[in-house]
This record gives structure tokens, sequence and C-alpha cells, in this order.
């Protein structure tokens, strides 16, 4: 029997709703935040543990930062954590996305606000923060550093989700042929507190639901079924995040004519005014089709592959990630996930950013703060936004 979590749901939950309110940029922004929260500030898990995390969540369909969060979650505090970890980090980016669409026509335009452009500037040194951080502990020698560049060159040469994917087995295989030499690292253990049976219930689940939801939404036109097959089908087969799962959502709600085109690019736009994921574009599209329950619907579909394959597959990962080989071939990967963050600093976080002069300057600032001074990032964001609506 695997002993009993650490922490609480409610210690989980406080966490995790300060970082859904804070972390703006994206997903690799979040992953920045999540760094400096939970490794830096709290020591829940080792860099090396961390790392390993992300590795796995790269590798899973899905939206890799909120995945992370629920994997920490459930390290935490057991799979209540995990679930504390989702409501923390998605409720607040997904009430304010339902509220967006009941409000759209009132709100307008947002892509001009200052306010909006000091948030994409900060990010820019979360991220360069993270960077930097990485990169000290998981690339401390040559050939490590030399997988980090040329991983961060193949993620710009070749971007999108299968460039990052490539990059990660290329690490993975360097790693396993190249890298055996070195003292073990010393991995903190990643104790999974599961009961007994899901792992195998979720594996089964989640192709059950893939395959069988468009059978029985073909056999029972209900909408609320329909939905909940082109939501859950999203998050099962979208690897890259949440950029990439834009289009997919597109093709599944407007040309049904349940969204019009107008409001899915008016949705788009206000999602870039939120912290937190992405993936909450859902709540959205749900609310303008039928108000908040099925914004809450469309939600919890398009997540839910997250938790099934996450649940199947943590209960292994750290009796897998101990083996001498697989050792190896994470001292690549998690080189290659520093090369991928570094790829990401310049596109898309530094190219939309950082626009002239003023914007550097806002952003050196930011991460002198971060990095030198450790201002919680919550502040730094507001003091971003402040000085980019006002300087």
């Amino acid at each position: 029997m695997n002993p009993a979590p650490p922490g609480s749901f409610a210690e989980v939950l406080g966490v995790f709703l300060r970082l859904g309110l804070t972390s703006f940029g994206g997903p690799v922004a979040h992953l920045g935040y999540y760094r400096r929260e939970i490794v830096e500030r709290r020591g829940w898990l080792d860099e090396a543990a961390f790392a390993d995390i992300v590795a796995l969540c790269q590798f899973l369909p899905g939206p890799a930062s909120s995945q992370t969060a629920i994997s920490i979650g459930i390290l935490r505090a057991g799979m209540p954590g995990g679930f504390a970890a989702w409501i923390g980090f998605t409720m607040p980016s997904a009430v304010a996305m339902a509220a967006f669409a009941y409000a759209v026509a009132w709100l307008g335009d947002l892509s001009g606000a200052g306010w909006l452009h000091g948030l994409k500037i900060v990010a820019v040194a979360v991220v360069a923060n993270a960077v930097w951080g990485m990169a000290r502990s998981l690339c401390p020698d040559a050939q490590r550093a030399t997988v980090a560049v040329a991983a961060a060159i193949l993620v710009l040469l070749a971007p999108g989700a299968w460039g990052q994917v490539g990059a990660i087995v290329a690490g993975a295989a360097i790693g396993w042929a190249g890298l055996r030499d070195g003292a073990p690292p010393r991995h903190s253990p990643l104790t999974i507190s599961l009961p007994r049976g899901w792992p195998t219930a979720a594996g089964v689940l989640f192709p059950v639901l893939l395959f069988g939801l468009p059978i029985a939404a073909a056999a029972v036109p209900a909408l609320d079924l329909r939905l909940f097959d082109s939501f859950y089908r999203s998050g099962a087969l979208v690897f890259g995040g949440g950029h990439v799962v834009l289009p997919l959502l597109q093709a599944e709600v407007v040309p049904p004519g349940w969204v019009s085109n107008d409001l899915f690019l008016a949705g788009y736009g206000a999602a870039q005014a939120v912290p937190g994921p992405l993936f909450t574009f859902s709540a959205y599209l749900g609310t303008v089709i039928g108000g908040w329950p099925r914004g809450l619907l469309c939600l919890v579909a398009i997540y839910l592959p997250s938790f099934l394959l996450l649940i199947a597959a943590l209960p292994y990962w750290d009796r897998v990630r101990r083996l001498p080989a697989v050792q190896s071939a994470l001292r690549g990967i998690n080189a290659a996930v520093v090369g991928i963050l570094l790829a990401a600093l310049y596109r898309p976080v530094w190219l939309s950013a950082i626009l002239g002069p003023r914007d550097f300057a806002i952003g050196i600032a930011a991460f002198l703060l971060l990095a030198m001074w450790k201002v919680p990032p919550w502040l730094v964001v507001v003091l971003g936004a402040v000085a980019a609506a006002f300087g």
C-alpha cells in the first residue's frame, strides 16, 4: 500500500488557485511559474523529479501544463490533490471565459490593450528565469548543453507539436546511447496514492470513450452527447497544448453552426487576456452554445482524457524512470526539455512581446525581480501590466 500523501486538498487548491490567477503567458510560462512555486519555494519536488514529470506530460496528448499541474497535485495529495490542482489552476480562466461569452459584444477587441501586452512581457521574464534555472541543474556539462541547443534548433526549424516530440525522442535516444556515464541521479521518490484498480480502469476507459462516443453520438443525436464527444476527442488527440487545439475546436463547432466564426475569433482574442490554460476556451464555446451548464460540460469533456491518461501512467512512471537505461534516456530528455523551453523563449514568447526598447527594458527589469530579488511572480505580473499600460 502506498503511504499517505503529505499534503491536503485545501493546501493544493490554495497553491494552484494563486497560480491560476497569476500564470499569464501560455504553457511554457506556466511551467516556469510551477517551477518557482513548487521546486524553489515549497520543495514539493526536486528539479529532476519536476523535469521527469514535465517530460512525461510532453509525451501524452493534451495540455502539458495542465497535466503537469494535475500530476503535482496527485503526488502531493492523491487523487483529491489532482482535482484540487485542476480546479485551482483552471477555474479562474474558465469563469472568466464564460463571462466573456455573456459579454463579448460589450468587451469588444482587447488586442490593443497596453496592460495585456505587459502580461506578455512578464511571460518573457518568467520563461527566461525557468530556462536559466533548469539549465544550471539539468545541463551541467557540454554534452547535455549540446543536446539542449540541438533540441532548440530542431523545434525552431520544425515548429509545432511534432518538432517538440521529435526533440524529446531524439534527446532520449542520445541519452540512452551516450549519456550513461556518471553517478545515478538522486531522485526523490514519486509517491502515487491512488485506489487499487484505478490505473487499469482509466487505461481501458480512455480508448472506450474515444471510439465509443462517436458511435453513441451518431445513434443518439442529443446535443449534449455530441458536444461531449467533440470536446473529448479534441482533448484526446491534440499534441502541443492550447494553440494547437484551436483548429480542432474550430472544425468541431463552426461547421455544424454551433458557434459563428466571428464569435469563435472574438473568444480567441479574449482568451489572450486571461491567465491559466488556453483549454478553458472550451468553457467559452460551451457557454456560447448553451449557457454556463454547457460551458462546464465542454470544460469537463476536454480535460477528461488528461485525467484518464495520467491515472493510467503515473503509478508506473516512478518505477520506470529508475531503470538505468531510462535514467540515461532521461538525462537526454531533460536536456531536450530545456532546449524546448529555450526555443519557446524566442518563439512565440519573445517575438509576441518584445517589440521595442521599452518592452526590452520592462522585460529585463521583470527578470531581475524574479531571478535576483525573488519577488513573488504575481506581483511581477501586476508591475509588468502597470508599466506597459502607463509607461
